[in-house]
C-alpha cells in the first residue's frame, strides 16, 4: 500500500472511531411454537379468562443465514467500508469529493488535514440527514389513526362524544384462502351451546411462527362467521373474542391490559353497542356499566369502591344528564340525589338533595338558579331537627348569603 493510501486510511480510522466498525449480528429467529387453541377450552364470553398462547423462546440464527464479516479496526479498508455504507459514496472512487493535492503527486500535511475535515463534515451531514429522516418517520407514525378508532368505524365527532352508542367494530375482510381450514367439534357448554356442534375453524398465522394472529369459526354450511379470536397487538396472546349471529356481531370481550384477563364486555344489536361493562382497574371486578338505547347513552352505573355493589347511577335523556343518585358513605343506601337541567344548551345542576345522616329522606336541599347558563346556589333548605320539615332556609345572591329564616327557636342564633 502506498504511503498516501496508508496515511489516508489511518485518518479515516480516527474519524470513524466514534461510530465503531463492528457489524451488528443478524436478528434472532423464532422457533415454530405450538398452536394453543383447543375447541374444548374456548373462553366463556362473560366470566372466563382468555387462554394463554405460548410464546416460543428466541433461537440462534439458523444454518444458511448470512453473517457479514467483522472489519478489522486496524484495516483502512474496513473503515472505508463503513464510510461507504453510511454515505453511499466512495471516498477515493469516481465522483469523489476529495480535493486534489496542491501539487500533482506530492503529499502535504495541510492538504491531508483539509481532506480529513471535509470527510468528517460529510459523515456528520449524512448522520444528521438520517436522524431527520427517522424523526420524520416517527412523526408520521404518531399521526396515524389508532387501532381502536379504526375498529370502531365511527366519525371523529361521534368518537368525541361518549354518550353516543359506538358502532359495531368492523372486521377486516380477508379471503378464506389465507386461513388453514379444518373441521372441529365444539363441546356442549363451551360457547353456551346445549349440545356439541360441528363447525369449521380457520387459523391465520401470517408470519408462520406457530402463534396465530386470528382464529375464525364458521358455520360449515353457510360459512357465516360464528366467532372470532384475535391477537390485536401481535404479542402472542389472544385479546379479543367476538361472537356473531347470522354473521353480525352480537358480543365482544377484550383484554385491554395484556394480562390475559378479560376487562371489557360489550353487547351489540343492529350494528350499535347496547351494553358495555368495564373493569377499569383490572382487579377482576367489573366496576363501570353503560346502557344504550336508541343509539345514545341512557344510563351508567359505577362501583366506586370495588365491593361489587353499585353506588352511583346516572340517567340521561337526549345526551344530557337528568338525574344522579349516589351512596357516598357506601352503606348500601342512596344518600345524594342530583337533578340536572339544560340552560343555554348546557347541562346545569338544578337541585341537590342529601341525607346527611346517611339514610332516610333528604334533610338538606340545595336549589340553584340557572338562567345564565351556569349553576348558582340561590336557596338552601335544612331540616336540622329531623322532623321532616325545613327549619332553616338560607337565601343567596351571586353565591353570597343575603337572608336566613329560622322556624325553630331552639336553633337561633345560628
Amino acid at each position: 500500500m502506498s504511503r498516501l493510501s496508508s496515511i489516508a486510511c489511518a485518518l479515516l480510522g480516527a474519524l470513524m472511531a466514534p461510530w465503531g466498525c463492528s457489524t451488528p449480528p443478524p436478528p434472532a429467529s423464532s422457533l415454530p411454537g405450538t398452536l394453543a387453541v383447543a375447541s374444548a377450552g374456548s373462553i366463556d364470553l362473560v366470566t372466563a379468562n382468555a387462554e394463554d398462547v405460548n410464546v416460543p423462546a428466541a433461537a440462534q440464527p439458523q444454518e444458511g443465514q448470512i453473517r457479514l464479516p467483522k472489519p478489522d479496526p486496524d484495516d483502512g479498508a474496513g473503515t472505508l467500508l463503513v464510510y461507504t455504507a453510511i454515505t453511499g459514496q466512495q471516498p477515493f472512487g469516481p465522483g469523489s469529493t476529495r480535493p486534489a493535492p496542491s501539487e500533482p503527486g506530492r503529499w502535504t500535511a495541510a492538504g491531508e488535514e483539509s481532506r480529513g475535515r471535509s470527510l468528517e463534515a460529510q459523515i456528520e451531514e449524512e448522520l444528521r440527514r438520517q436522524q431527520l429522516a427517522i424523526e420524520s418517520y416517527d412523526s408520521e407514525l404518531s399521526e396515524q389513526p389508532t387501532v381502536e378508532s379504526l375498529i370502531t368505524g365511527q366519525s371523529v365527532a361521534e368518537r368525541a362524544n361518549p354518550r353516543v352508542a359506538p358502532d359495531a367494530p368492523k372486521d377486516r375482510e380477508l379471503p378464506l384462502s389465507v386461513f388453514e381450514m379444518e373441521p372441529v367439534t365444539i363441546m356442549a357448554g363451551n360457547w353456551g351451546n346445549e349440545e356439541a356442534i360441528e363447525i369449521t375453524r380457520g387459523v391465520l398465522d401470517a408470519d408462520r411462527d406457530g402463534v396465530p394472529e386470528q382464529i375464525r369459526f364458521f358455520d360449515p354450511d353457510s360459512m357465516l362467521l360464528l366467532r372470532l379470536e384475535q391477537d390485536s397487538n401481535f404479542d402472542g396472546r389472544l385479546d379479543i373474542w367476538n361472537s356473531y349471529a347470522d354473521g353480525k356481531l352480537t358480543a365482544r370481550v377484550r383484554d385491554t391490559s395484556g394480562d390475559g384477563n378479560a376487562d371489557v364486555w360489550e353487547r351489540y344489536a343492529s350494528n350499535r353497542m347496547t351494553h358495555r361493562t368495564i373493569d377499569r382497574d383490572h382487579d377482576g371486578v367489573a366496576d363501570a356499566f353503560y346502557f344504550y338505547g336508541g343509539d345514545i347513552l341512557v344510563e351508567e352505573r359505577h362501583d366506586s369502591n370495588n365491593d361489587g355493589i353499585v353506588d352511583r347511577r346516572i340517567s340521561y335523556q337526549n345526551l344530557f344528564r337528568v338525574r344522579a343518585e349516589e351512596d357516598r358513605d357506601f352503606d348500601g343506601n342512596i344518600d345524594v340525589w342530583t337533578i340536572y337541567g339544560v340552560s343555554h344548551g348546557k347541562e346545569v345542576v338544578e337541585r341537590i338533595e342529601q341525607a346527611t345522616k346517611g339514610s332516610g329522606p333528604p334533610d338538606r336541599i340545595e336549589i340553584y338558579e340557572t338562567s345564565t347558563g351556569k349553576s348558582r346556589l340561590s336557596r338552601l333548605e335544612e331540616d336540622r331537627n329531623g322532623d321532616g320539615t325545613a327549619d332553616v332556609i338560607s337565601y343567596y345572591e351571586n353565591g353570597k348569603l343575603v337572608q336566613r329564616e329560622i322556624s325553630d327557636p331552639n336553633l337561633a342564633p345560628l
